[in-house]
């Protein structure tokens, strides 16, 4: 007999840890290869993890709601064989086969290397008091701070050194010590108060709750979302630039071709596509909006990859990103959209295609609303948001002169971050995409 190691997958970029939201085997059960062992969850996405071998599920070593790294072993599962190692891992450590309970580590192992993960037991702890909402923290460091006990309030004071003067898990550490030491924080010394942004605490509201009312907890992906969406606010300086699209031609264009789409691909042929067709060609107009900005460091990213935003079932939203979007036809994107509309609503997106966004688009018009202005998401800095298509007397110009006509009208939008993008190019950029819809080729196949 031997043991395999089984470990947290890569998640996508940026993901560096995962909770595991429910364990679908116990310990003692079979499991065939390929067959889900545990659900996890990050701050983008939910997925189950997959045994790469058949076996016996010999140990747990973290129990539901713990925060696991990404490659640390959290199971070992016993198979027929010589002994074995998932290659590429460290071993779990401590006597499997005579220490049932997993052991956590201490501070001093911390202190003395800092490489060591951390696991919070987050289901025997108490709630810390809740962030500030003034800077963000990552899993880890909550962690840790809930691990330990420190307040939100001592985070605050805490200076980060690492990207945006994020706290690190370094950084807690360290404060730690100096904390045993009786040493302030260098974060908490006095500043001039002539110059000092005071930064004040969200006051909590008292509500008085009538009987029939009821108090509904947030979801996970709610908290996520309200949490993104403060953050952008307060880091992007929000502009938004209207205009009105005449968009006779696209709607002749699709009133033409849906229904022998949906004969030929079982799919429906919406707008959504000719939007994200015109933002790609936009933006190889004016490059300069497919940026996002690292400190005072602006990105210019080669690709267009464009953020989608979908309603899900339960009201949440999730953004998958169409990749590349300006190397696909038109065809090419309407199959995306489906494709990732479809498993987004239905929970089966892997965190890569929800990473990795350059520009967004919000479809405001599905709804019925006529206008929007939407938050950037972050580390984006432009979103462009469509209203409802509506029947319309204008005036349209000729050469004969000035007449009347009804036409389908759509209000669109671009939102942009004015550290980096000003009026002008804004302007520019919507003007794009207006041009681009309005002289879209109605005859073309699909």
């Amino acid at each position: 007999m031997a043991n395999y190691e089984a470990v947290i997958p890569k998640l996508g970029e940026s993901i560096i840890e995962a909770t595991i939201t429910k364990w679908l085997k116990q310990e003692g059960e079979m499991i065939q290869e390929e067959e889900s062992i545990v659900e996890i969850a990050t701050d983008k996405v939910d997925s189950e993890v997959p045994s790469l071998v058949t076996g016996k599920l010999l140990k747990k070593l973290f129990r539901e709601g713990d925060l696991v790294p990404v490659g640390s072993v959290f199971a070992i599962i016993e198979t027929a064989g010589s002994a074995m190692v998932n290659p590429g891992t460290q071993p779990a450590g401590g006597d499997l086969q005579e220490d049932s309970c997993r052991a956590e580590p201490t501070l001093a192992a911390l202190s003395a290397n800092p490489e060591l993960p951390v696991v919070a037991d987050v289901q025997n702890k108490p709630e810390p008091e809740p962030a500030s909402g003034t800077r963000f923290y990552s899993p880890l460091v909550r962690s840790i701070a809930l691990q330990e006990n420190i307040a939100f309030s001592e985070l605050d004071g805490i200076a980060g050194t690492g990207k945006d003067d994020r706290i690190t898990k370094q950084d807690v550490l360290n404060y730690l010590k100096d904390r045993a030491q009786g040493i302030k924080p260098a974060g908490s010394q006095a500043v001039d108060a002539s110059i000092a942004t005071p930064v004040v605490a969200p006051q909590t509201i008292q509500q008085i709750i009538p009987g029939e009312d009821r108090i509904v907890e947030m979801d996970r992906i709610r908290q996520l979302i309200a949490s993104h969406m403060v953050k952008s606010v307060q880091t992007s300086a929000h502009v938004t630039s209207f205009q009105e699209v005449d968009m006779t031609r696209v709607v002749q264009w699709r009133e033409k071709n849906k229904e022998a789409f949906l004969k030929r691909e079982n799919e429906k042929l919406t707008f959504t596509p000719v939007f994200i067709e015109a933002i790609a060609k936009a933006v190889r107009d004016f490059p300069l909006v497919n940026v996002s900005v690292d400190g005072t460091k602006v990105i210019l990213h080669k690709n267009v990859n464009i953020g989608m935003a979908v309603s899900l079932p339960n009201f949440n939203l999730i953004v998958p990103v169409i990749r590349n979007a300006h190397e696909k036809s038109l065809l090419g994107i309407v199959k995306a959209v489906n494709d990732l509309a479809q498993r987004a609503r239905s929970s089966k997106l892997v965190p890569d295609e929800i990473s990795g966004g350059t520009i967004s688009l919000t479809n405001l018009g599905s709804f019925g609303t006529l206008m929007g202005t939407p938050i950037i998401n972050q580390p984006q800095t432009a979103i462009v948001a469509v209203g409802a298509i509506k029947k319309r007397a204008v005036v349209i110009e000729t050469p004969e002169g000035d007449t009347i006509a009804i036409r389908p009208i759509m209000m669109m939008s671009v939102t942009y971050d004015h550290r980096v993008i000003d009026g002008a190019l804004g302007g520019q950029f919507l003007n794009s995409l207006v041009q681009h819809l309005e002289t879209f080729d109605n005859t073309q196949p699909i």
